[in-house]
C-alpha cells in the first residue's frame, strides 16, 4: 500500500514541478502574470509563432517529444493542459 502512495505522490510531485516549470517560462517570456488554467491563445497572449516556440521549449525541457496527434491547439491552450501533456508523454517513456 506504502508503493502504491509514494507512487502516486511523486507523479503529483512532478506535476507540480512541471507546472511552476511552465508557469515560470511562460511568466517570464510574456511578462504576464499567468493563472494554470488560463487559456493564453484566448487572452491573446500567444500568437502561433510563440505556438512553435512552446513546443521547442516543452521539448527541450522536458526530454520529449511532441508529434503528431500530440500537436493539437487543445494541448498548448493553457499551463494545466500542457502539464497534462507533459506528464503523459513523460509516462510513455
Amino acid at each position: 500500500m506504502s508503493i502504491e502512495s509514494n507512487s502516486t505522490a511523486g507523479v503529483a510531485d512532478d506535476a507540480g514541478l512541471v507546472e511552476q516549470k511552465i508557469l515560470d517560462y511562460l511568466t517570464t517570456r510574456l511578462k504576464a502574470e499567468i493563472e494554470p488554467s488560463q487559456d493564453i491563445f484566448a487572452k491573446g497572449l500567444v500568437t502561433s509563432i510563440f505556438a512553435m516556440e512552446l513546443v521547442v521549449y516543452l521539448e527541450g525541457s522536458f526530454n520529449i517529444e511532441i508529434i503528431g496527434s500530440n500537436l493539437r491547439l487543445e494541448n498548448f491552450v493553457s499551463v494545466d493542459a500542457m502539464v497534462d501533456l507533459v506528464t503523459r508523454l513523460q509516462g510513455d517513456n
